[in-house]
């Protein structure tokens, strides 16, 4: 295996892509774009929900039960309506996820003591977030029932409505929340996005890269050089694997600087898992570069099995553990998920190679098994 030659045919290489705008944009501008898109696009927080209170009752009890939803950031309130036929003109058009219904007779119950009613209509069009939202109602209720409990208690035996709450709830309930201590859906999303764009651009650009010279019919250079297949799957590869190292760096920064998120890991095992992983995907692309013959088929072909696994199979919105026995199947079979656990893992948690050695192992075992099909499956014959 001659060095030179490999080296010169990596410079050849980068002239390519730097040449070439479009794989410019691919391989330099695209990735921090799409970053920054999904980063501030993207969030799994469920706040501001916009909702509608229809008062039917118009007493002092009424809008003070009303007004405790509006007090947080969890409901914003969209207005007060008049007739029921509104709310389903709303609910249908999207313009409001919740509504809040007090019925006739709230406080005047209540100023008798009796059990009050009131309903709540949610959109269950999400229904991960309309079970958030019945969790957030919930929570409001109990503390306004507890609340009015705590009144009555006072006012019978003289104590203090604190003392009486407190008799009401003996149980104090602490909660500590670790690794995500402002539970921020962006903390846990920014090292994610990492794993989505390092799946999804690698590929592309080797991908394309390959295949250009097959529709160009630069290719026959190839053929007629006496490079060995070693020395140009070498050259080929090593600009797009140092593309994209690099953009894992500048990535790592944006989810850093951009986006707040603590790294509390090791930056040298994290750059470690990094060049491996790239490796990995790159491979991926290699694989669509030998199967297909256009950019145009390439690219579909990328598309689908980077994207489906890097979204569904990986834990980016579900937990692994949440999906059925098939989907975690193919979940261990995919290096989108072991990434994961290693992004997560170096930015919050501060695991190192200690924690996470089985997942870099798997993500080793990944590339050389797709470079050595590679290998296997590279010609210097053009097929007919």
């Amino acid at each position: 295996m001659n060095i030179q030659r490999i080296v010169a045919y990596a410079y050849k290489e980068w002239r390519e892509i730097a040449r070439d705008r479009l794989f410019f944009s691919l391989a330099f501008i695209v990735p921090p774009m799409l970053m920054v898109l999904f980063g501030v696009g993207l969030s799994l927080d469920v706040e501001h929900i916009p909702f509608v209170v229809l008062d039917q009752d118009k007493t002092q009890e009424s809008r003070d039960y009303a007004a405790r939803f509006s007090s947080g950031v969890f409901f914003n309130l969209e207005g007060e309506l008049t007739d029921p036929k509104q709310l389903d003109e709303l609910m249908a058009r999207g313009k409001v996820r919740a509504a809040l219904i007090i019925p006739n007779g709230f406080g005047r119950k209540l100023a008798a003591n009796q059990p009050a009613e009131v309903q709540t209509v949610i959109d269950g069009t999400f229904p991960s977030r309309a079970l958030t939202t019945k969790g957030y109602i919930d929570a409001i209720n109990a503390q306004a029932s507890l609340d009015r409990i705590g009144q009555l208690i006072s006012h019978t035996t003289g104590m203090t409505e604190d003392a009486a709450r407190k008799r009401l709830s003996p149980v104090k309930l602490s909660v500590r929340y670790l690794y995500n201590e402002a539970v921020e859906s962006l903390w846990s999303l920014g090292p994610k996005l990492l794993m989505v764009i390092l799946m999804v651009a690698p590929p592309f650009l080797t991908a394309l890269g390959v295949v250009r010279e097959k529709e160009t019919g630069a290719i026959f250079n190839l053929y007629a050089s006496n490079l060995t297949r070693g020395e140009y799957l070498l050259g080929k590869l090593a600009p797009y694997v140092g593309i994209s190292f690099l953009n894992s760096w500048v990535l790592w920064l944006i989810a850093l600087w951009g986006f707040g998120v603590p790294f509390r890991g090791s930056m040298l095992f994290f750059s470690l898992a990094s060049v491996i992983y790239v490796l990995c995907t790159t491979g991926i692309g290699l694989l669509v570069s030998i199967v297909t013959r256009s950019q145009v088929s390439a690219m579909i072909v990328t598309a689908i099995i980077t994207i489906v696994p890097a979204v569904l199979y990986s834990g980016v919105l579900i937990p692994v553990p949440s999906l059925g026995p098939t989907g975690q199947v193919i979940a261990h079979l995919l290096p989108a998920m072991y990434y994961t656990d290693i992004a997560v893992g170096c930015f919050l948690k501060g695991n190192g190679l200690k924690e996470l050695w089985q997942e870099c192992l798997v993500l080793a075992l990944y590339s050389f098994t797709l470079f050595t099909l590679g290998y296997r499956f590279m010609t210097k014959r053009p097929k007919q």
